[in-house]
């Protein structure tokens, strides 16, 4: 499984949050299995988000999408996104 995430400052998280829920990237249809939204205790217009897929290529293609998507809603809804691609090594629930 590979996860992507992304942090980035939001000017308004309600705002960002009604973007995010448009879902302009298709997520099912781009390969995502599960998502997980975070937002920061301390800085509340910080968020992050972990995208799940089953494969590495289908990551990748969803990340060169989002930064011709980010270029086009820089500093609207978000700025500084930052991306990471991680390859999940281990789960354990209690």
């Amino acid at each position: 499984m590979t996860v992507l995430h992304i942090e980035h400052p939001v000017p308004n998280y309600e705002g960002w949050k009604k973007a995010f829920d448009s879902d302009p990237m298709n997520r099912k249809n781009s390969g995502v299995k599960k998502y997980r939204v975070y937002r920061s205790t301390k800085e509340p217009n910080l968020v992050a988000i972990d995208l799940e897929f089953d494969d590495l290529a289908s990551a990748e293609k969803m990340l060169a999408g989002l930064k011709i998507m980010w270029q086009k809603v820089e500093g609207s809804v978000m700025t500084s996104p930052k991306a990471c691609l991680f390859e999940v090594m281990e789960t354990i629930e209690f």
